[in-house]
């Protein structure tokens, strides 16, 4: 895919040779226009409160109570109000990702949310959830690949990715990283039109936008929204939420909505909200930003009021603007007809269900899930950390050999723990720090949770499997355990499954626990209480506590590690000569017989398969849960 992607980028050198490449379908096919419409939306939540000496009791909570408004074809609508006012949630109802108690009629073109609607709508979210290790150019086109129909190959789908970078201005930065906190990247305002860009490879003609200009200087701002103007003026439907905009921001915006606590105080023209306060007795004493005038009112504050006034003032604009929106907007709003639907309409047959299928969405993510990993498995300081242990272990028991029995064994479960550990405590953040991205691409119905889930366990294998066999290789033959390839190879076998079975075990407690700190110290206990049961600390385990082994990976490992190693005919020095190796008491604990490492490899493959489904039953519970609420 790396070639293909290096041979079109040389072709978008000149928007002709573009043009010429591409099918015209790519470029000139478009959605319908839509126009949004929402009327008397209201959302109520339960909000638990606790009693006094009582237990706690779920309240009903009103988050937005009756928003009216619309917006029609090339027009940005901004919504405006304080943290906390119900923008971002209203903006969730209109781009149906609200579930709950919603009340309230929202249509697009005169119908309700659909599965086509959906394939024609784009979301930005506040956070831009990006790869930091992937480049603009990577992510625009793995985007492309999983969300732009079958319809479409390969290669067009490639070309219609370097369309968007050129249209929203990304071609300088296209083969620079996203980069992160501690990563060095793109600027913020790139990454923002990355996060827009990967909505814009569907060529929606709805597009929502939360906090477009969060943490963006005045000037870097205002390219993100002139940005947008120019796609609204492309006969797209932008609704946006927007906290402080400058006033040359401001003036960009078709219409504007105001609301504080969940109701509206004000909704129509943005150029005309001033005018609209003026009329109704709010006139401000000195020439200001309109949108800061428009949040010191949702808040409360007038430059004319005392403190006691201000849920007064509050009450006063928001019976005006029923008033005024009774007398005026209501039969303006019923006289605006929706988009004529015989000039176009939304084919919900264009593809089934998903717009690609199941090998296509697990290949796709499988080579973003390994170009991403790669910098993080394999990085300069994971690489050395295992090469150090290494080397200081194999120098710790260097030539040890059957005669000093009980270092060897030491060794063993020195290994069994260094390789059930690390590899549990590195899964255990997965889930917890994929899960906004899991969501958001989830959300927009770009893939399966099951082709996401298999390519995440595919990609892991090689990266995780590969510093284990380096270092066993190194600790091994400097140890000098049995100089014999076929117990190198049992060695390793046992060595690599330890790792994948602690790795499902990690990836059971994050997906399940979905908190990083409460996950950490979680699996810290289980960890802990699988080495104290594994059978090289303590020899009599209570009988009240033996059972416990027998969930205990180490104890499994341990025990095929013994089998590695010795046979029941070895023997070893002792005070009366040679003695068996099988009758040395730890070794006699774990037993070498055949059935014993049979019964521990299934224990083992077992819980492989059990820890991951616990992991994927998890997160359709997040899903399901997400899309309850």
């Amino acid at each position: 895919m790396e070639q293909e992607m290096e041979d079109i980028e040389s072709q978008t050198t000149h928007k002709a040779s573009v043009q010429e490449e591409a099918p015209d379908h790519i470029f000139h096919k478009t959605n319908p226009p839509v126009t949004l419409k929402f009327h008397d939306v209201i959302y109520k939540i339960k909000a638990r409160k606790l009693g006094f000496l009582k237990d706690t009791k779920a309240e009903e909570k009103v988050i937005l109570n009756g928003v009216t408004g619309m917006v029609q074809p090339g027009e940005i609508l901004a919504m405006l109000g304080p943290s906390g006012s119900g923008k971002t949630t209203l903006l969730a109802a209109l781009g149906g990702r609200l579930g709950g108690k919603l009340y309230g009629t929202i249509t697009y073109n005169g119908k309700a949310f659909s599965n086509a609607m959906k394939r024609s709508t784009g979301f930005v979210t506040q956070d831009d959830v990006l790869y930091p290790h992937l480049t603009v150019a990577e992510t625009l086109v793995f985007t492309a690949l999983l969300k732009l129909p079958n319809s479409f190959t390969k290669r067009e789908k490639i070309v219609h990715a370097n369309s968007v970078i050129d249209q929203l201005g990304l071609t300088k930065c296209k083969n620079s990283i996203i980069g992160g906190p501690l990563l060095r990247g793109v600027s913020g305002g790139e990454r923002k039109r990355v996060s827009i860009g990967q909505e814009m490879v569907i060529n929606p003609s709805l597009l929502f936008l939360d906090e477009p200009t969060s943490g963006l200087d005045s000037t870097t701002a205002k390219r993100i929204v002139s940005t947008l103007w120019e796609l609204a003026n492309g006969g797209r439907t932008v609704v946006m939420t927007i906290h402080q905009p400058s006033s040359r921001v401001y003036y960009m915006f078709h219409r504007v909505l105001l609301l504080s606590e969940g109701n509206l105080l004000y909704f129509g023209k943005g150029s005309e909200a001033m005018e609209y306060f003026t009329d109704i007795g709010y006139v401000p004493t000195m020439a200001m930003n309109p949108s800061d005038f428009l949040l010191d009112l949702a808040n409360g504050v007038y430059t004319d009021q005392s403190d006691e006034d201000h849920a007064l003032n509050k009450h006063k604009l928001i019976y005006a603007y029923r008033n005024y929106f009774d007398a005026k907007l209501k039969p303006l709003l019923h006289e605006i007809t929706d988009y004529d639907k015989s000039e176009g309409k939304f084919e919900d047959n264009d593809f089934g269900e998903w717009p690609t299928s199941w090998s296509q969405q697990f290949l796709v993510l499988l080579k973003r899930h390994v170009k991403e990993r790669k910098y993080e498995s394999f990085s300069g300081l994971r690489i050395c950390q295992i090469l150090i242990v290494a080397l200081v272990t194999g120098l710790m028991w260097y030539k040890s050999s059957i005669s000093h029995l009980q270092d060897q064994i030491g060794l063993l479960f020195f290994i069994t723990g260094f390789w059930g550990g690390m590899p549990l405590y590195q899964a255990i953040f997965t889930f917890p720090q994929e899960l906004m991205m899991l969501q958001k691409e989830r959300s927009s119905g770009m893939y399966r949770l099951s082709s996401y889930f298999m390519s995440r366990m595919v990609s892991d294998l090689p990266m995780e499997l590969v510093l284990p066999t380096i270092f066993l290789t190194i600790t091994y033959w400097m140890a000098e355990l049995k100089h014999n390839v076929t117990n190198f190879l049992y060695t390793l076998f046992s060595v690599l499954l330890n790792v994948l079975v602690s790795q499902g075990l990690g990836l059971g407690i994050g997906a399940v626990v979905m908190d990083q700190k409460s996950a950490t110290t979680l699996g810290s206990v289980i960890m802990l209480t699988s080495i104290l049961v594994g059978g090289y600390y303590v020899e009599h385990v209570p009988k009240f506590m033996a059972w416990l082994k027998y969930l205990s990976i180490h104890y499994y490992v341990y025990h095929l590690l013994m089998g590695s190693q010795y046979d029941s005919s070895d023997t070893y020095p002792c005070s009366s000569g040679q003695c068996l190796v099988e009758e040395y008491p730890v070794i006699k604990q774990m037993g070498l017989h055949l059935q014993g490492q049979v019964t521990a490899t299934l224990s083992l493959f077992i819980m492989l398969i059990g820890y991951r489904f616990l992991a994927y039953c998890a997160l359709m519970r997040i899903g399901v849960t997400k899309k309850m609420e």
